[in-house]
Parts: structure tokens; sequence; C-alpha cells
């Protein structure tokens, strides 16, 4: 158990230096909480939505193209079906993955991720 006066990113931080040798893939441990007042508007901030947005390709038609559109004609993209997709918040790719079809057969997708992007870097 944690001192409760430790606020809940340094016990994150902590228990990640203190297992080098954990799966990188592993989730961080956010079971542990701080529970003094100031924590308790820390952990405010899990229950903000969010728009995650997932870009499966790139096109760069020029104007007149997109004016010539019509229904049922194609854009291309610039990746195939097996390539991977990218995971954003905001303008930052936070993960990889691939599309899958959810098993409810409601014929939605979803993303299964591959490889989560180290956030540690981006700040």
């Amino acid at each position: 158990m944690t001192d409760p006066d430790t606020p809940l990113i340094e016990t994150a931080a902590a228990a990640a230096a203190t297992n080098p040798g954990d799966d990188p893939g592993e989730a961080p441990l956010l079971e542990q909480r701080d529970n003094s007042q100031d924590g308790k508007y820390r952990r405010a901030i899990f229950s903000v939505p969010i728009d995650v947005v997932v870009s499966v390709g790139h096109a760069r038609p020029v104007i007149g193209e997109l004016l010539a559109m019509r229904r049922d004609m194609v854009l291309p993209l610039s990746s195939r079906m097996d390539d991977p997709v990218e995971i954003l918040v905001g303008d930052r790719v936070i993960a990889r993955g691939e599309l899958e079809e959810l098993g409810d057969d409601s014929g939605r997708l979803g993303v299964r991720l591959t490889e989560v992007v180290d956030v540690s870097d981006l700040f």
C-alpha cells in the first residue's frame, strides 16, 4: 500500500521505475489512489470525456477531383486493408492498431491495439 500523501502520478511513475522488467504493454497501476483532497481533484480528470480519432489513411486529391466526385465513387487512400491504423488524441498519435469487426453482429468496428506510444516521450 502507498502513503496517502503521495500523489497518484508520482505513485504510478515510481511503480513503473521499480518494475523495469514488466511487459511494456501492461497498463499502469492506477488502482493505487491518492486519498488526499488534492488527489480527489487529480482523479476527477479520469472522468473527462475526450475525442479519439482513428486514422485509416490519407488522400491528397486536388480540388477539381473532389468537386467531380459523385455518389458511389471511391476516394483512394494511402493505406492498404492490412496496414495498421493510428489512434490520435488531438494531433498526437498515442497508439496503433488493427481494425476489427465487433462480434456482436452490429456491423460496428473497433481497434485492437498493437502498439502504445510511450507518452512520457511526448512531454
